[in-house]
């Protein structure tokens, strides 16, 4: 097959898989250096009592699990892309970072206070389909990843849990956030 039937072909077989949850799409699956990762659920971010749509987030694993605990673990790539719905300042974010993370950091939240200030400072103001990535990968470190430029790196493990755990902890932002991440909501 010539190079320009390769390229029609490949046109004509469609956009590549994706997920959808109020109106956001996110893809299938995703690449981190070597690992290959699959989506394992989608969550709706939604505030106040008004339940204002904030973002649309996905969880991206090296495999499939309904276990929160196993997303955790600290041996496995993983990534938590979220699409905003809406405009957030860079105050917001950190204010909203800040109360996730002392909720789930319990006694190790002084340790950890470097990688939450990191954390922070990397924020900007986003608008309606910008995206905040976090991807973790072992011996390495989470990267934080805003409008798509690595805003930074902070290393380890019990960060990355600490800052997973809270999207995938005992106190979520929202419940349905959660069980759509682990892939127990509804609809996917």
């Amino acid at each position: 097959m010539k190079p320009a039937a390769a390229l029609v072909a490949l046109l004509a077989a469609g956009p590549v898989a994706a997920a959808q949850l109020s109106g956001v799409t996110l893809p299938d699956d995703a690449t981190v250096g070597d690992k290959h990762l699959v989506l394992n659920g989608l969550g709706l971010r939604e505030a106040t009592l008004l339940m204002v749509d904030v973002y649309v987030a996905g969880l991206y694993v090296e495999s499939k699990t309904s276990d929160a605990d196993a997303v955790l673990a600290d041996g496995a790539t993983k990534r938590l892309v979220m699409k905003f719905m809406r405009s957030v300042g860079k105050e917001k974010l950190a204010e909203a970072w800040n109360e996730g993370f002392q909720k789930n950091a319990k006694d190790k939240a002084a340790a950890l206070a470097d990688g939450l200030g990191r954390l922070n400072a990397a924020m900007a103001d986003v608008k309606k389909n910008d995206e905040i990535a976090l991807t973790y990968v072992p011996d390495k470190g989470t990267t934080v990843t805003v409008k798509g430029q690595d805003a930074a790196t902070i290393p380890g493990a019990d960060f990355q849990r600490v800052l997973f755990s809270i999207w995938l902890g005992p106190e979520p932002p929202n419940v349905p956030l959660r069980e759509g991440l682990l892939g127990r909501a509804p609809g996917r």
